[in-house]
């Protein structure tokens, strides 16, 4: 484990230490201030590979690592942290990321169960909407981007109400017709990975294995119990409790989509997250936040293009109107 840096201690003459707010194996997560644009926090994702490997593996993998933060730093979705910036710094590798407030959804079903509770079945509905938004978008860049480690810790509410999926840590980009190529290394928590990822790099990854991720998500948010690990369900094909013996309020449609993308096998799950989100949802209500107020709408009407155009028009008359009310008092 490398040795973390120091509160206060200054990164490349410009973004200055404050806490660690995240830890794995190949370093830290520190929040940061950005010193050349006052009032701005960022997050610093540090990668410190494996000393132990031959020089030239570790080159090669600094090498990738540069390329493809690269491709990260292009990307550009409201579900998304933005990457700002990448950089070396003696042996460590770093990515610059916007800082999102909030609590992770891990936290706010912890604080459920606390309280002897489910999450809503309609909050999760809408973050899943969301987290769908953001995984269609990876999946549609060229070459294809995977997640490879979506979990409730990885996904937090801002207090505006929208979803991030904060962790960029085992994003991966498919080359075609090859094995996937890792960012960073790293094979995802077990509890929310498929099969074919416990091979590493020899596994034959696609979008679906995110899909296996996204259906073990929502599982563990609906009935506050972890899914049961894939390869003891592989051994015990009965291992794994329908949701709605463990949270009776889960629907059946709900529950019949999360076993669809919990498949074990990759044939067997939606082929893509589009087609999971339409069985997951299809025409039922979600909830669109808009100045503050919660509309709820219907997912198969958003996919209208003419009707995401009334809605944001709604959405701003619906502000306005808040204005002018608040402007009479």
């Amino acid at each position: 484990m490398p040795v973390p840096l120091k509160t206060g201690e200054t990164l490349r003459g410009r973004y200055r230490v404050r806490k660690i707010i995240g830890q794995g194996g190949m370093g830290c997560i520190y929040l940061a201030d950005d010193l050349r644009l006052e009032g701005r926090q960022c997050a610093l994702k540090e990668v410190e590979h494996d000393r132990t490997l031959p020089a030239k593996m570790v080159q090669e993998a600094r090498d990738q690592f540069l390329r493809e933060a690269t491709v990260l730093a292009r990307l550009d979705h409201p579900n998304l942290p933005k990457v700002s910036d990448f950089f070396s710094n003696g042996p460590r590798d770093y990515l610059v990321m916007d800082y999102i407030p909030g609590k992770d959804l891990r936290t706010l079903m912890t604080e459920a169960m606390a309280k002897k509770s489910f999450l809503p079945e309609l909050d999760v509905l809408n973050w899943a909407n969301q987290l769908a938004d953001a995984l269609s978008y990876l999946h549609e860049q060229n070459p294809p981007i995977l997640h490879r480690d979506i979990k409730p810790s990885n996904m937090k509410l801002t207090p505006t109400g929208v979803i991030k999926l904060v962790d960029f840590g085992l994003v991966k980009l498919l080359a075609p017709g090859e094995v996937t190529i890792t960012v960073l290394q790293g094979q995802g928590t077990a509890l929310y990975t498929p099969l074919e990822q416990y091979g590493g790099d020899i596994g034959h990854t696609d979008v679906r294995s995110d899909i296996f991720s996204f259906g073990a998500t929502l599982y563990h948010l609906l009935t506050n119990h972890a899914p049961t690990d894939a390869r003891e369900r592989f051994l015990n094909p009965d291992a794994l409790p329908e949701p709605r013996l463990l949270n009776p309020n889960v629907s059946l449609r709900t529950q019949k989509a999360i076993l669809w993308a919990m498949e074990l096998h990759p044939d067997n799950r939606p082929e893509s997250v589009e087609a999971f989100r339409e069985t997951l949802i299809g025409s039922r209500p979600i909830m669109v936040s808009t100045g503050g107020y919660r509309i709820p709408i219907r997912y198969s009407w958003l996919k209208n293009k003419v009707d995401r155009s009334l809605l944001i028009v709604s959405a701003a008359l619906a502000v306005i109107t808040l204005l002018i009310t608040l402007l009479h008092f």
